[in-house]
């Protein structure tokens, strides 16, 4: 059975107010996306007090000019953000490490009007062998995340399942593996049940969210009850994160998502 994870911006306060929060109100794990700003000492003490985990952790750099390379605006669709790529993954892994997170999420950057669609692809296999290297043999996986263009991330590189899926094997690394956002692909494709349960071994990781307005399941098209059997079904095991907004108080959306799952 997978996990389910609150997401961190239902709660107020510091990383662990929101860690506690979640705990507080029924959940093992939430996710904070973000890294770099945080304490992560601290934050870590928050985990063993409570006994709850972070679901995932997203590549980010402290150096203002390597986050900009890999930002995207930029990012690994271009040669030369591939050495700040690979040096911010190694960031990331240590904060990974002292969070006892076993999931980094990866982005593409924006297409680019220079070259082909084919060179960029080639490009962003060619990151993630280098990032793959990177995080081999610390049980530390790198999931990679396609993104709509419809409503939030116009320009964004990677947004088919499709090719998401060509990618990861082109890579051909257990370390690197799919994100699979089921508000993204709602929008870009539909299709999502089947898309799941057909790649479910190289999903690594799964968010989920309404379409339309990304709120909390219930709120929208989606059909979550059947979504979330799906999964279920499939033996998927690992983090299903409520990566959206809520329309409710924190206490009653935690309470509605846990039932929409029992």
């Amino acid at each position: 059975m997978y996990t389910l994870s609150a997401c961190g911006g239902w709660f107020e306060g510091s990383a662990s107010d929101r860690i506690r929060a979640a705990k507080k109100n029924g959940f093992d794990a939430l996710e904070i996306l973000g890294w770099k700003d945080t304490d992560l000492e601290a934050v870590a003490s928050t985990l063993k007090e409570t006994g709850m985990k972070i679901s995932a952790i997203l590549i980010q750099s402290r150096d203002e000019e390597k986050q900009a390379l890999i930002a995207n605006t930029h990012g690994i669709v271009w040669k030369d953000a591939h050495g700040a790529f690979v040096d911010a993954l190694g960031e990331t892994l240590e904060a990974a490490k002292i969070l006892g997170v076993n999931k980094i999420v990866v982005t593409t950057g924006n297409e680019r009007s220079d070259v082909s669609r084919g060179v960029q692809h080639d490009l962003v296999v060619d990151a993630l062998k280098l990032g793959a290297d990177v995080v081999k043999g610390s049980g530390v996986e790198i999931v990679l995340e396609p993104l709509n263009i419809l409503v939030n991330h116009k320009g964004y590189f990677l947004v088919t399942t499709k090719e998401s899926v060509e990618v990861i094997n082109e890579v051909g690394r257990p370390e690197v593996r799919l994100l699979f956002d089921v508000y993204h692909q709602q929008i870009s494709e539909g299709n999502v049940i089947r898309n799941i349960t057909e790649n479910i071994d190289l999903i690594g990781h799964i968010h989920v969210g309404d379409n339309p307005g990304r709120m909390e399941p219930g709120t929208g098209e989606i059909n979550y009850k059947n979504v979330f059997k799906a999964i279920k079904e499939t033996g998927y095991s690992e983090f299903v994160v409520f990566e959206c907004g809520r329309t409710v108080d924190a206490e009653t959306v935690c309470r509605n998502m846990l039932a929409l799952v029992e």
